[in-house]
């Protein structure tokens, strides 16, 4: 167990917010992989929630991008209020999804943040090849690191909306018919983060059309 200052902190879409941390000496962890963190305030100590690191390891600072869901008085709520100063407990880190080599990966919202941080480590070791993502929002608004996934990984990203809401455009979702249209090949690896639900339809379809379930890392 850690306790973490809080560096800086600002908000990147309207509801997903940027906390960079000190980093301890000697500390280590892996792209993909997630810490147990809680709030450093009375009655907040218990209340352990897991967040992915999106920094890479060689960074002298570590940084979450996390979800704020201000409907309710919980930990991210918290995580909202707080500023440059206030303190993280860093309870333990874990393994996540882990980069088995080239695929196609496919995010829902904050689905994205263990992808982050392998396209980040592959961009900077120049291993960024055969590498695809389908990243599902509902508006263009909700899009996180738009700017630098396009300049990770090209034209081997693409945006799915499905409430963007003006004239002309057609709502889609990630299904079963969009991954025939948009794929068809199936036989490469698929890394799947998302929602629950989200995850679960998705796999479910990307098997019943000849995915190899060894080859899904969720």
């Amino acid at each position: 167990m850690q306790r973490l200052k809080i560096l800086s902190t600002h908000f990147i879409t309207h509801d997903v917010k940027r906390l960079v941390l000190e980093k301890p000496a000697d500390f280590e962890y892996a792209p993909g992989q997630s810490a147990h963190i809680s709030i450093d305030l009375p009655g907040w100590e218990d209340q352990i929630r897991p967040y992915t690191f999106t920094s890479l390891n060689h960074w002298d600072y570590l940084e979450f991008i996390i979800k704020i869901y201000d409907d309710h008085n919980g930990v991210s709520s918290q995580l909202g209020k707080l500023n440059p100063g206030a303190e993280l407990i860093l309870h333990d880190v874990f393994g996540t999804i882990k980069y088995k080599g080239p695929g196609i990966f496919i995010a829902g919202g904050t689905g994205i943040t263990p992808f982050i941080a392998i396209f980040r480590a592959l961009y900077h070791s120049e291993n960024i090849r055969d590498v695809a993502l389908l990243y599902s929002n509902k508006t263009r608004d909700d899009i996180i690191l738009h700017d630098e996934l396009t300049k990770m990984l090209g034209p081997g990203y693409k945006n799915v909306f499905t409430r963007e809401g003006v004239i002309g455009f057609r709502e889609r979702r990630i299904d079963r018919k969009f991954l025939i249209e948009n794929i068809g090949d199936f036989s490469f690896r698929f890394y799947v983060c998302g929602p629950k639900i989200f995850t679960e339809e998705i796999c479910e379809a990307l098997v019943s059309l000849g995915a190899k379930p060894e080859y899904l890392i969720i």
